[in-house]
């Protein structure tokens, strides 16, 4: 049989990035053969993803792309498990890269990276998913900027994209934060599904009524009729406060730069996601009973 070294161990560490036992373990089984070794841990790393991929993912991170030109860019929302691996370099590098691959190849497609995200399961230890990617792109005449909170340069818990259709980055970027801040559901009331304001007028026609029992229907509608254009303001972009004068909106804003935005995407990582809250109580408890 051959001899294990600890020179063996350690290159087989570093090709494959598994940890310092299971390179050992796997050297053995392959008699000192490392491209077997290699083999025989991927397909171990890829059978632990398959257990691990209905593990919950509520952490990551966000991270985007921009075009040389500033005429498109990408938004990824890359998941794990927990906010200590979202802070690991090799997770980061995996996520930036997402985004610049869908950039480079215009697609939202990451069949190319499924073999490296598997990898990065078997070594990390955690389910990981590439949840959701946006691409927008700007008009001939405008301009795509992006925008990262809660993070770095690179990656952060909240990523914005905004495009201009004039080449005003400076007023885009005002934007961008302004959307991270803010969160508008819309660009303009247009855009507000007719059902989701029923929805809301429904509740408040409700609450009149407790609150003006006895009044005739017309000032019940003239009570909720202010409330439904203020709610409409508060979720869109355009009807919105803006965040660095309040005393103007952003649609007041635009349109003195008479510009419009074409298009906005804001990604938060992990929202719309039903996180699991451990009981530590609980679960040492039931432990104890074992």
């Amino acid at each position: 049989m051959t001899q294990i070294t600890a020179e063996m161990v350690r290159d087989l560490r570093e090709r494959s990035g598994a940890g310092m036992m299971d390179c050992k373990k796997a050297l053995v089984a392959a008699n000192g053969e490392i491209d077997q070794a290699i083999e025989a841990l991927r397909k171990a790393g890829q059978a632990s993803a398959v257990k691990k991929g209905s593990r919950i993912a509520a952490e990551g991170v966000v991270t985007v792309a921009t075009a040389k030109d500033n005429k498109s860019a990408v938004i990824a929302e890359i998941n794990c498990e927990t906010d200590f691996v979202a802070r690991e370099e090799r997770f980061k590098n995996f996520s930036i890269a997402i985004a610049q691959d869908a950039l480079a190849n215009n697609s939202e497609d990451t069949t190319a990276a499924e073999e490296a995200r598997l990898g990065l399961v078997a070594q990390l230890g955690e389910n990981i998913s590439v949840r959701r990617i946006k691409h927008i792109a700007a008009t001939a005449n405008g301009v795509v900027v992006s925008y990262l909170h809660g993070g770095d340069a690179a990656a952060a818990r909240i990523g914005v994209l905004v495009a201009l259709d004039i080449a005003d980055e400076n007023l885009a970027k005002g934007i961008a934060m302004h959307i991270a801040a803010m969160r508008p559901e819309f660009l303009s009331e247009a855009q507000v599904p007719a059902e989701r304001v029923a929805k809301e007028k429904e509740i408040l026609l409700a609450q009149a009524q407790e609150a003006n029992a006895g009044k005739p229907a017309d000032i019940l509608e003239k009570i909720i009729g202010g409330k439904i254009a203020k709610f409409l303001k508060e979720i869109t972009l355009l009807g919105q406060s803006y965040v660095r004068n309040q005393d103007q909106t952003v649609g007041a804003l635009l349109a003195a730069a008479k510009a419009n935005v074409t298009d906005y995407v804001r990604f938060e990582v992990g929202e719309g996601i039903e996180k699991k809250v451990d009981d530590f109580v609980s679960e040492v408890m039931a432990q104890a009973r074992k």
